[in-house]
């Protein structure tokens, strides 16, 4: 796996929820902070959306947008002044109510849900904004492009497999727009860690082996500098040193392991680097705190 689909694996829990709209006429909702990620998709017509100490942004046609951490946030027909927006309803309730309504329309949104667990997010994940809102329009990935095009002929079609091809959408949306937040040209940490030729192999190297005796040797030699240079520059852009960061990585692929398979302990240790589930059981209990049973039981409970 690459570093941008095991940073997504490692914070994601369960499918993805969506609900497709048809709206008209005077509307404003509010969206209660929550445990996830949050995404509006403008299928047709426009809206307007503001984010708790935040900006409002017009959404038009065919634009999407993700709120990574969760953040609480209005979308209303058009800008709202405050005593509008202390007004907005609840939007799960609005969306019950709009979903049925049987009046003329002039935007059709598909919003939507990732639960995430936040606990164990990968960095890379962490640094994403609070909003990352993608126009539409000529320059835009025509991947994001088709997948838009795609949830909109599917959602709320009720065609065969749909149950499977929706969930599948969205989870290539969440992909798409992360992709889009690091072809920006941020300054943040992360998108730089992955144009560096250094790092870049580095971290591949890593999260496609991490049961791989890796040492700080082994690894500068595989990326072909020394080990200050690699110390130095994986330090700066990564936040960690290597092996530090592989151990991180080891036991946050583990928890990923024990939320999502039924794998024995001595199964994950191997996969993970471990030479024993003790070693592993000891390290894991380190960093989060419960032994991997407990954390199991508790994800399943």
């Amino acid at each position: 796996m690459d570093l941008v689909s095991d940073a997504i694996s490692a914070v994601r829990v369960g499918r993805p929820s969506s609900t497709r709209l048809r709206v008209g006429g005077s509307w404003c909702a509010r969206l209660d902070p929550y445990e996830g990620a949050g995404f509006h998709v403008v299928l047709e017509g426009s809206c307007w959306m503001l984010t708790e100490g935040g900006s409002g942004v017009v959404l038009n046609t065919g634009d999407a947008v993700l709120l990574p951490h969760g953040s609480g946030h209005v979308i209303a027909d058009r800008p709202a002044d405050r005593a509008r927006v202390e007004q907005a309803v609840d939007f799960e309730r609005w969306s019950r109510q709009a979903a049925v309504a049987d009046s003329p329309t002039d935007t059709e949104l598909l919003c939507g849900k990732y639960r995430l667990d936040r606990r164990h997010a990968h960095p890379l994940m962490a640094e994403l904004p609070d909003v990352v809102h993608i126009p539409s329009g000529p320059d835009r990935d025509p991947g994001l492009c088709a997948a838009v095009g795609l949830l909109g002929r599917e959602s709320g079609a009720g065609q065969p497999g749909a149950a499977v091809a929706l969930p599948s959408l969205l989870d290539l949306l969440l992909v798409y727009l992360v992709r889009a937040w690091m072809a920006e040209g941020t300054t943040s940490r992360w998108p730089a860690a992955l144009h560096d030729p250094v790092v870049a192999e580095a971290l591949h190297a890593l999260h496609e082996d991490p049961a791989a005796a890796w040492s700080n040797e082994r690894l500068a030699s595989h990326v072909g500098v020394s080990r200050a240079t690699l110390a130095r520059r994986f330090t700066a852009l990564v936040g960690r040193a290597p092996m530090a960061y592989l151990t991180w990585w080891r036991l946050t692929r583990a928890a990923a392991l024990l939320r999502t398979t039924p794998d024995a302990l001595d199964a994950i240790a191997q996969r993970v680097g471990y030479s024993t589930p003790y070693a592993l059981s000891h390290a894991f209990s380190r960093q989060y705190g419960t032994t991997p049973g407990r954390y199991r039981a508790g994800v399943t409970a």
